[in-house]
């Protein structure tokens, strides 16, 4: 689709419409295609590579643009960046039916193969296949969120799937080296954070490998650093904990 600005004549190819409807009027923003939803997750920081322009418009396909005092009275401002910021965070991406069926499938299928690269069945400690996961997902009859990152979706479809199959995040292999004369108050600390302690072995220090969820890591290296004031150690040994071949139901 390519659109005339009579305005300026600045000619608009490849354009996504954000719209929003504020104090009774409407205002839109002209984006790059497949950028907005890169904004809106994160990935993409720099807005020149999402606005096409940082005009303001009535109708984007005319031309029109929006004008001073209807953008101040909506906004509170005419900073003309700031309420693009706010459109694109806010306003409703136009797109076709057919657009959007497509972006659906895209995000159901990558949001299966984060599910799968990060879990496996914690009885044989194999990963599931992403059409294992995809099957999964259409028996819970999940629904993609157009406006929820990928990994955000993952998460909840990760705590969906515990109800309905064998399923964990695969858990991580670490070895955390502990002060000899804190090793026994910090053991303790840790303990309802580690899954599994595969070896102890003190010497001068406390020395063990053992098997922790990804989402207590950062509590872990937290525990470590402050209460031992950097004369413990942590050390990734493998980020996931799995067995070789894929899990078949």
């Amino acid at each position: 689709m390519s659109i005339f600005t009579p305005t300026n004549q600045i000619r608009l190819t490849n354009v996504a419409v954000v719209r929003m409807k504020k104090g009774g009027k409407r205002f839109e923003i002209a984006c790059y295609k497949n950028k907005v939803m890169s904004w809106r997750s994160g990935a993409e920081k720099d807005l020149e590579e999402v606005l096409q322009t940082h005009s303001v418009f009535v109708n984007v396909s005319k031309g029109q643009v929006a004008k001073k005092d209807d953008l101040t009275k909506s906004f509170g401002t005419d900073d003309l960046t700031e309420i693009c910021k706010q459109i694109l965070a806010k306003g409703e991406l136009q797109v076709s039916d057919k657009e959007r069926q497509t972006q659906l499938e895209t995000m159901f299928r990558d949001i299966a193969t984060i599910v799968a690269e990060k879990c496996v069945n914690p009885e044989t400690k194999r990963p599931y296949t992403v059409s294992l996961i995809e099957r999964a997902m259409k028996d819970i009859h999940y629904s993609v969120k157009a406006s929820k990152s990928t990994k955000q979706q993952a998460l909840e479809v990760i705590r969906q799937l515990k109800e309905t199959m064998e399923i964990q995040r695969a858990h991580m292999r670490l070895r955390l080296v502990l002060p000899a004369k804190e090793a026994k108050r910090m053991k303790e600390k840790l303990k309802p954070l580690l899954q599994v302690v595969e070896s102890e072995d003190f010497d001068e220090d406390l020395e063990m490998v053992c098997l922790v969820d990804p989402g207590c890591f950062r509590e872990i290296d937290e525990l470590i650093r402050c209460e031992t004031k950097g004369r413990g150690s942590l050390e990734v040994i493998s980020l996931k904990d799995v067995e070789e071949g894929d899990e078949k139901l």
